[in-house]
């Protein structure tokens, strides 16, 4: 899909439970219409692809696994022992947004030949509304005992059928001190700071939450309200103030704009602000602010596409990544809390480095807002596709 191409959303399907907990993730907004429109989740059949598809039974292992995923989101070397151990090879394939992921299963009809995806919470209902999952055998992932309980059991999948915690985190950004000397804590400092010192080297997500957020959020403000006046304000500020300063949309500046120095001013997700850190050749010059008053908080999860032709190997990874110690592997490497039991104190005695990017305190949690999906889906859309066309992008 073209990156001026403006995304349609589909309604919410019907009975879409409320989130219990504070746990969603980085884009909940949309379906996109790249396979046919509006329509074109109704129009798939539940549980067709199911039926069809090979199930896992505790078998051998097939000799090949295909992992649809956000990039750069597990660690190599985990990836590499998994093979080494158990056989199968991984082939790797990235998304940028659950809009890409949904609309290519949907598109597939059971037959994407992927095996693992790793889908955003708020989605998970409508997915398996529409038979988009292989539902989880759980007798062969025994290490979910390790999760931590908090993160199992949620409204989207209450008896964890079809998904798994992967990981969860926060939107917030950072800045470059050698370009901006005042200390920004705000996203009202975040927005002020774009129009000023960091004009035209502002890297914002390429997501439409995080943009309509960015108004939203420093006004004290849900990423989920459905007040038409607030989203109006947030589609005019958005657009004719700060648009014209945006140098880029990148949904992973943590490997390239903050290693190279790109942008002085990045929003980004807390992982991601942490691997560019740490990949900085001035890793001083960088800082990280969770911005008040309030953000989003967000969870990926372990599912099985619908379809999958290796759903022995899909189990089997799994089961593997969720062991005590390849769960802080998997922390370790993409920055972001994988949800295992006690996995802070194991982050801490491993020499973690930069755990304040990843463990968040109960008073830093209370300013995380989850994102559920509503009617004003469509209009939060829409001022992602106006502020990047005024953006030039």
């Amino acid at each position: 899909m073209a990156d001026n191409e403006s995304l349609k959303i589909l309604a919410p399907a019907s009975q879409v439970p409320t989130i219990a907990r504070n746990l969603n993730r980085r884009r909940f907004l949309s379906f996109a219409a790249a396979a046919g429109g509006a329509g074109v989740l109704a129009a798939c059949t539940p549980g067709g692809a199911e039926s069809s598809a090979p199930q896992a039974t505790g078998g051998e292992l097939e000799d090949s696994l295909s992992i649809y995923t956000w990039g750069d989101y597990d660690d190599p070397g985990v990836i590499e022992t998994f093979t080494t151990e158990n056989g199968p090879t991984i082939t790797l394939d990235s998304y940028n947004s659950n809009e890409e992921l949904v609309s290519k299963l949907i598109a597939a009809n059971g037959t994407s030949g992927y095996d693992i995806i790793v889908p955003t919470g708020p989605f998970i209902p409508q997915m398996i509304e529409n038979g988009l999952f292989t539902p989880l055998n759980l007798d062969l992932i025994p290490n979910i005992e390790h999760v931590d309980p908090e993160f199992l059991g949620l409204a989207w999948d209450p008896e964890n059928e079809y998904s798994i915690c992967k990981a969860w985190g926060t939107t917030g950004y950072v800045y470059d001190t050698t370009v901006i000397d005042r200390e920004l804590t705000t996203w009202a400092d975040f927005l002020d700071a774009a129009q000023n010192e960091a004009s035209g080297s502002v890297s914002m997500l390429d997501d439409p939450i995080a943009i309509a957020g960015a108004y939203l959020w420093s006004k004290g403000e849900s990423q989920s309200t459905t007040d038409e006046t607030l989203l109006a304000e947030a589609e005019d500020y958005m657009v004719n103030n700060i648009a014209p300063h945006i140098s880029t949309f990148e949904s992973y500046p943590g490997g390239t704009i903050i290693p190279t120095n790109a942008a002085a001013l990045v929003q980004t997700w807390n992982g991601d602000a942490r691997l560019g850190i740490l990949e900085s050749s001035t890793p001083e010059n960088w800082k990280w602010v969770l911005p008040a008053p309030t953000t989003e908080i967000w969870m990926d999860n372990w599912a099985i596409a619908a379809g999958a032709p290796h759903p022995e190997a899909a189990h089997a990874f799994i089961n593997y990544v969720l062991t005590p110690e390849n769960s802080l592997l998997e922390l370790d490497y993409i920055g972001y809390n994988t949800g295992g039991a006690d996995i802070e104190a194991a982050a801490e005695e491993y020499g973690v480095e930069l755990p304040e990017l990843i463990f968040f305190t109960s008073d830093q949690l209370a300013t995380m807002q989850e994102t559920t999906i509503n009617e004003a889906q469509q209009t939060i859309v829409d001022i992602w596709n106006k502020t990047k066309v005024a953006a030039g992008a």
